[in-house]
């Protein structure tokens, strides 16, 4: 059974529990797995927290032989919020792991509790992990590499920059620089911007006055299409770029024909159709894109919604070598949970393949990075 979202609100502990989703004896607990999802599916998250809880929604009710229980709660973007729920799932809902939450501020603040509370958190953002803290999106480090590389092959020298006002803005700014410094390459006008915006006219007057060859812009969902309006509007003629928290059809729509020609730093799964066979990304990224379009509609899919899948794909080689050790519902699980996860096997799942070690709770390296452009109001990869 799953509980769905209650838009604009969590769902409330007494709600669960009328639903079923009491803590349960100790033998139905040892039969089932508990995982607690809660992601930004209202607020300015939203263009990211839906795609990735449609994804969680679509995942499979076993693992093995043992059934999976799923409570979702919706944070609206909010790390308060995030870390309020987290509270609730480990505490009162007894959650074995938690997914969540979609945004980097948010999946920062859960770590917190993730930590103290000793339960394994699969953030499904690009976030920084600890020792009970996963991420399964890219790192910020890994994809600002490829574009600054793509930028140093095509000459460009001077960068300009613009980005969120926020930990995620601050994160790839100071990834970039570390890169391009030893490449010769300059930042010569840098900016940042809320998410609440509604005009970034004065920011990008100052980077376009600075002339650069290239400019970065380090944002995530629709937000993210406002500086390249703006820089259309000012005849901008440089090449810009964007990571891969633009990669859905949301921040297409809102950017529309403006956004021909920028090129941005992605997973596999955004082009996985025009990926070689021989890659084996491109099976499982096709699998998962025929379970949501067969769920949610015709070509539905979205790139954020396979984090989700592949979240349960680790959690499914896990959860069988976690069984041996406690049973679910006990602190012993979930830390016997969190060692499994860390000493994974190559797990190929739709965005990458990942490598779990005890010093890397990511686990992905290049093959899970394409450089793809947007043309006719779609994503392709770079010829």
């Amino acid at each position: 059974m799953v509980v769905r979202f209650a838009r604009g609100a969590a769902v409330s502990a007494g709600l669960l529990l009328m639903a079923g989703f009491g803590a349960g004896s100790p033998d139905a607990r040892a039969q089932e797995v508990t995982i607690g999802v809660t992601l930004g599916a209202t607020g300015q998250t939203a263009s990211i927290g839906i795609p990735m809880k449609q994804g969680a929604e679509v995942l499979p009710q076993k693992i093995g032989d043992v059934t999976v229980r799923y409570i979702f709660l919706d944070d609206g973007g909010d790390p308060g919020v995030a870390v309020k729920n987290m509270r609730q799932l480990t505490e009162q809902n007894q959650a074995d792991v938690i997914l969540g939450s979609s945004s980097i501020p948010s999946c920062t603040a859960m770590a917190e509790v993730a930590l103290q509370t000793k339960t394994p958190q699969i953030c499904l953002s690009p976030s920084r992990t600890n020792a009970f803290s996963f991420a399964m999106a890219q790192p910020a480090a890994l994809m600002v590499e490829g574009m600054v590389e793509h930028m140093h092959a095509k000459g460009y020298k001077n960068i300009g920059y613009i980005g969120f006002a926020d930990s995620l803005g601050e994160h790839n700014l100071s990834s970039m620089q570390k890169l391009m410094e030893p490449l010769g390459m300059k930042l010569v006008a840098s900016e940042r911007y809320n998410r609440t915006d509604t005009s970034v006219t004065a920011q990008v007057l100052k980077i376009v006055a600075a002339k650069p060859d290239a400019i970065f812009v380090s944002a995530s969902g629709t937000p993210a299409a406002l500086p390249q309006l703006e820089l259309v509007q000012r005849n901008y003629k440089g090449q810009v770029y964007f990571l891969h928290g633009v990669i859905n059809r949301d921040f297409l729509r809102v950017g529309g024909k403006s956004l021909e020609g920028v090129i941005a730093t992605a997973g596999p799964f955004a082009v996985a159709a025009e990926l070689p066979d021989s890659n084996p990304i491109k099976a499982e990224a096709l699998k998962f894109t025929k379970v949501y379009n067969d769920k949610f509609g015709a070509n539905s899919v979205n790139t954020f919604a396979a984090y989700s899948w592949d979240a349960f794909k680790v959690l499914s080689a896990a959860v069988p070598v976690a069984l041996k050790t406690a049973k679910p519902g006990t602190p012993e699980f979930r830390v016997a949970l969190r060692d499994a996860m860390q000493n994974n096997p190559d797990i190929v799942g739709a965005n990458g393949i990942y490598k779990m070690t005890a010093t890397d709770h990511n686990g992905l390296d290049k093959r899970a990075r394409v450089m793809v452009t947007v043309k006719g109001n779609a994503f392709h990869p770079l010829p």
